[in-house]
């Protein structure tokens, strides 16, 4: 590298930070982030950052102090000279709300990726959006990369008789990704959700009697759809369930709908810390390596497509 990128963490990802730097063999950037009393946040960058590439890791999950966390390091890089500044958002929040589909709603997303450029941001990394089209939101720079090769490694030539599952029809490219790398068959549930978090499994497109099945989907959050997926399919003749799942946002009676299900093992990566979660379903793959090679070829200018093409199709 021409000159060693300047590597920064909010509190959301700190430990994902910590093993992105072990990896780069690069210290990591200091920072004081502190809260006022009132709990408003105050930032300061504990190293002259004058002309330098920056690489700011924070993913956007609840709470919302996240969000302004970010922001206000984005902000505080930008007024002491940064040269380039670079979100790396392991996971984008409110990307569920990427359209207008009730009267009366806010689009999040969009308002999400204006102050995020407004704020001073040049470069934008993150890792399976709910929502690809999120990417036109930015006027910036943005790279989308994939968590498909941290989960593929564990089935590729390893599971016999495979089948892929998308747990809606939404999912159908990235599920078809997955089976193309894993040349394994690909099976799409059709659902309809009568209102948020709640999901009911209508039927299932394709064949997985006495077949593995591994069901792929960007995010979980209540389990509900996930888990009405694994009964669905093992009542279809199903043998043994996995799922990888890039984002766990695992809210509510999540983990002990999962315990309680027929699922086998559910990996997922670091992109969101699993703090006091005590499951020996659920397995965390880092994503750590992925982030970091996009940041030394983000840093050096060159290009990161080898690392979020999907399959031969670029999805």
């Amino acid at each position: 590298m021409e000159r060693e990128p300047l590597i920064f963490s909010g509190n959301s990802n700190i430990e994902l930070t910590s093993k992105i730097c072990s990896y780069l063999k690069l210290p990591q950037g200091e920072i004081d982030l502190k809260r006022f009393s009132d709990g408003e946040i105050w930032v300061k960058y504990m190293e002259n950052i004058r002309g330098r590439d920056i690489f700011i890791i924070q993913s956007t999950h609840p709470p919302a102090e996240n969000l302004m966390e970010l922001l206000i390091m984005i902000d505080a890089a930008k007024r002491a000279s940064a040269k380039r500044i670079t979100a790396v958002i392991p996971y984008f929040g409110y990307a569920r709300q990427d359209r207008k589909d009730q009267p009366r709603v806010s689009i999040t997303s969009k308002l999400i990726a204006n102050l995020i450029t407004v704020a001073g941001t040049d470069r934008v990394i993150t890792m399976d959006l709910h929502a690809a089209q999120i990417q036109g939101f930015f006027d910036i720079p943005f790279d989308h990369l994939y968590a498909s090769p941290v989960f593929t490694v564990l089935f590729k030539n390893k599971i016999e008789n495979l089948a892929v599952v998308s747990p809606d029809v939404g999912g159908i490219k990235l599920a078809r990704s997955y089976a193309s790398r894993l040349e394994a068959s690909l099976v799409v549930m059709d659902k309809r959700r009568p209102k948020h978090n709640i999901s009911e499994v209508m039927h299932i497109i394709g064949d997985v009697k006495d077949k593995n099945v591994l069901i792929v989907d960007d995010l979980i959050d209540t389990g509900g759809t996930f888990v009405s997926a694994v009964k669905a399919l093992k009542d279809s003749g199903a043998k043994k369930i996995f799922g990888a799942v890039t984002h766990p946002l695992l809210s509510g009676e999540a983990v002990k709908r999962i315990e309680e299900s027929d699922l086998d093992t559910l990996y997922v990566t670091d992109s969101i810390p699993l703090a006091n979660i005590n499951s020996r379903k659920i397995v965390v793959r880092s994503a750590s390596e992925l982030f970091a090679e996009a940041i030394i070829r983000s840093n050096v200018n060159e290009s990161i497509s080898s690392l979020f093409e999907n399959d031969k199709d670029k999805t």
